[in-house]
């Protein structure tokens, strides 16, 4: 198949970074609805083209996007409640109004707890209504075959039958013994139901945002495809071949990446790792499912720890933690090959932060994805290659992505010596650095460009979405609707305007 053109490839643009459970809206946390709806008008305003998300599968421990139990399955609390209310499935005066007094941090057991209880009334509804029988479901269901029916049962075996941490479920269900499983679908049928509900609602009112942010001006999507699977996940419990397991189906190896900026012990992932002898013997069928999947939901991917498909820190299942480990070659370059004789398209953006040599920038540049340069690393003494006059077209340049401190809070914690190579870089001002810092990215060679929203806010340390090595306080900053105002979208567009990053016809 012909590949496309690369969407960064030909013109200069910008976008936002910005998880959808950070936008404001009266449920404790953002969604899909009414102010998903108001932040695509704002960004067309602003004129940005991308809006760029963390993964919106379902959210594992800790409330983690990076840690699902499906690779394919869309996350539940991105369901707008008050879509579902539009639709007659809620009774509109069920729905709460958590709007005021809960601050910037979403309370995700409570929210997790609210939202559940009405998706499970919406889909009381929507079964006795026969909804489970119309065609648009049916075809739904028929249409996800692939994966649906196996990420129904194991939710269904999670919540109502076994719990958590399949590796630890009885035998038979560990082995998925084909009588065992048809049982269990027999005695779990309704919530098997429930989940095909919970996906079928994502799926529609994801397709209709999408249809939306396409409309002239078009706002395009940018998803974030983890490169791993944790394993207490259906991926690894449905296709045990595809991942390093011992024979008692526990992890051999595991995932993570050696001492680095942020770790001074590495960061230990946990994930299993692949085995790549039994992708590659099956022609990579399982990531051209997910490659295919996910680019009928965005315009584009950035593919996190892009450097561990050429190779991949491993270690020990046992240890506590990343140190140590040992590097292994992926066969990346037969994969993503793969993937454009299949699909003809290679619109990835390559995470490539870390170890990086000449060998995965040579590998990264003959597969011709653009790489990522964060302006916060571009101060440091030895810091020529992340400096904003060096980098090259192909790539996309971040003030900061979803690992690293705002703006604000980067700048107040460096040394002097760093702040004042920033203050001279950029000619800036220390009460007002985040623009600063937001013009020199917009002034980039990089033809595409890409600020956290609360860097556009010069927002402190407080907001920040991730602090790696971490376990709490992750994954909860959200925005206040106020925050989403004309003067902000104009001063942007000037920017944008300025730089020559305006969104063409």
């Amino acid at each position: 198949m012909q590949a496309r053109p690369h969407p960064l490839s030909q013109n200069r643009s910008c976008g936002v970074l910005l998880h959808p459970s950070s936008l404001p809206g009266r449920c404790g946390s953002g969604d899909l609805g009414p102010q998903a709806y108001a932040f695509v008008d704002w960004l067309k305003q602003a004129g940005q083209r991308w809006w760029q998300m963390l993964p919106v599968q379902p959210q594992g421990p800790g409330f983690s996007p990076y840690s699902s139990i499906s690779a394919f399955a869309g996350n539940p609390l991105l369901i707008s409640l008050d879509l579902l209310a539009d639709q007659g499935w809620i009774e509109k005066g069920a729905l709460p109004d958590l709007r005021s007094g809960r601050g910037r941090r979403v309370q995700w057991p409570a929210v997790e707890t609210l939202r559940t209880d009405l998706l499970r009334t919406a889909f009381e509804n929507f079964r006795n209504q026969d909804g489970l029988h119309s065609p648009a479901y049916l075809k739904f269901c028929k249409k996800q075959k692939a994966w649906l029916p196996d990420y129904q049962l194991f939710c269904a075996l999670r919540e109502q039958k076994l719990g958590p941490d399949w590796g630890r479920w009885p035998e038979p269900f560990r082995r998925r013994d084909a009588e065992t499983l048809k049982q269990a679908r027999r005695e779990l049928a309704e919530c098997l139901d429930y989940h095909g509900f919970l996906q079928f609602q994502f799926h529609n009112q994801w397709r209709a945002l999408r249809k939306y942010a396409g409309t002239s001006p078009a706002v395009g999507l940018i998803g974030d495809l983890p490169i791993f699977v944790t394993y207490d996940s259906v991926d690894v419990w449905a296709h045990p071949d595809l991942f390093r397991l011992q024979e008692s189906l526990h992890p051999e190896v595991v995932t993570g990446v050696p001492p680095d900026a942020f770790s001074d012990t590495g960061q230990l992932w946990g994930h299993p790792h692949y085995r790549w002898s039994q992708h590659e013997a099956n022609g990579f069928r399982w990531w051209m499912r997910r490659f295919r999947h996910l680019f009928r939901s965005f315009d584009l991917l950035r593919v996190d720890h892009f450097i561990g498909f050429y190779h991949a820190w491993e270690v020990k299942a046992e240890a506590e933690t990343a140190e140590q480990g040992q590097w292994v070659r992926a066969p990346g370059e037969a994969l993503f090959q793969r993937l454009r004789s299949k699909l003809g398209n290679a619109a990835l953006i390559a995470e490539d932060l870390g170890a990086m040599t000449p060998e995965i920038h040579a590998f990264r540049d003959r597969l011709g994805f653009p790489g990522m340069r964060v302006l916060q690393w571009a101060f440091g003494p030895n810091a020529r290659y992340d400096q904003p006059h060096r980098h090259p077209p192909n790539s996309v340049v971040y003030t900061g992505t979803h690992d690293n401190d705002t703006l604000q809070g980067w700048f107040s914690q460096l040394g002097e010596e760093d702040r004042q190579r920033a203050l001279d870089y950029s000619h800036g001002d220390p009460q007002s650095i985040h623009w600063d810092v937001i013009r020199l990215a917009y002034a980039s060679p990089a033809r595409t460009a890409i600020v956290p929203m609360q860097d556009f806010l010069g927002l402190d340390s407080k907001a920040r979405m991730n602090t790696p090595g971490t376990g709490e306080k992750n994954w909860q900053w959200r925005m206040y609707r106020r925050e989403l105002n004309s003067d902000l979208a104009q001063r942007i567009r000037a920017l944008a305007e300025t730089f020559e990053r305006l969104p063409t016809p």
